[in-house]
């Protein structure tokens, strides 16, 4: 908390981003893009974002608002431009974007290794696009499908055995001094975003087109990819992560659901082992 809290004059701008996201979960679409805008205003006049990094975003937001309305070729090419924009954004390849640094080589424990961890500008912008793109990805709920909630339920304590089995974590309890500020990044710049892109916008398109079952799988598996940065055994892990996530909003349609599961996994990953990893 107290680490939080003195980091609050670096981070408040980060405040607004989340204010908006959680008015477009809310269905307050105007209200979210002001916010959005507001906190474009104000990272750039920080010097966080620069004009390129600004018209990125803009030019992309404009794309997506789109999307709905294309048909046929148009909106496959459209679709496919948004998904590349999307995982450039959120692998922090696009120019502009001076993401804020909060955790530099900090250790969990005593076993565990270094930890970086950034404040992003660029990904959380997918989150807005995103819901441009799909509106109903906030609206589509659905009677609970009990089976798969629970299948994916069960499957994040068996990929923590299956981590500790394999040596990728070790036990660890323990919070260190730095855990609200990992919550808040990784509740909201994290895991909703990346829930918002793999589970609501490209699970759910993939479905429409080839069913839940390649919808779930390819969706999972692009997410076990995306990362590839820390090696095979993580593209593996996160790769049942996201079947577990797709599950999760396969059998309730609901967002929050697959964010709190991706979120809570996170957690409790912080929480009871090392992390990323032992030292």
């Amino acid at each position: 908390m107290a680490l939080f809290l003195a980091l609050l004059p670096t981070i408040w701008p980060w405040l607004i981003l989340v204010l908006g996201q959680i008015l477009a979960l809310s269905g307050q679409r105007l209200l979210s893009l002001v916010m959005l805008l507001l906190f474009g205003f104000v990272t750039f006049a920080l010097g966080l974002l620069t004009l390129l990094g600004f018209l990125i975003a803009t030019l992309g937001l404009i794309g997506a608002s789109y999307l709905p309305r294309l048909n046929g070729l148009a909106a496959i090419l459209g679709h496919l431009v948004l998904i590349v924009w999307s995982l450039a954004l959120g692998a922090h390849l696009m120019p502009g974007f001076n993401n804020l640094l909060v955790l530099d080589q900090v250790n969990a424990g005593p076993d565990s290794g270094p930890f970086t961890m950034y404040l992003n500008l660029d990904k959380p912008i997918v989150f807005f696009a995103v819901l441009l793109a799909c509106p109903m990805i906030i609206n589509g709920a659905i009677p609970t499908r009990r089976l798969p909630l629970i299948v994916g339920m069960l499957l994040l304590p068996a990929l923590f055995l299956l981590g500790a089995t394999s040596g990728a974590v070790q036990p660890e309890l323990g919070l260190p001094a730095w855990w609200m500020i990992f919550a808040f990044s990784n509740l909201f710049l994290t895991c909703l975003t990346e829930e918002a892109f793999f589970r609501g916008y490209l699970q759910s398109v993939l479905s429409t087109k080839a069913g839940p079952a390649i919808g779930i799988t390819l969706a999972s598996i692009l997410f076990g990819l995306v990362h590839f940065g820390g090696g095979p055994a993580l593209v593996f892990f996160a790769s049942i992560l996201g079947l577990a996530c797709g599950l999760g909003y396969y059998a309730t349609g609901r967002l929050w659901v697959p964010t709190l599961m991706h979120f809570g996994f996170n957690f409790a990953h912080l929480a009871l082992f090392t992390y990323p990893g032992p030292a």
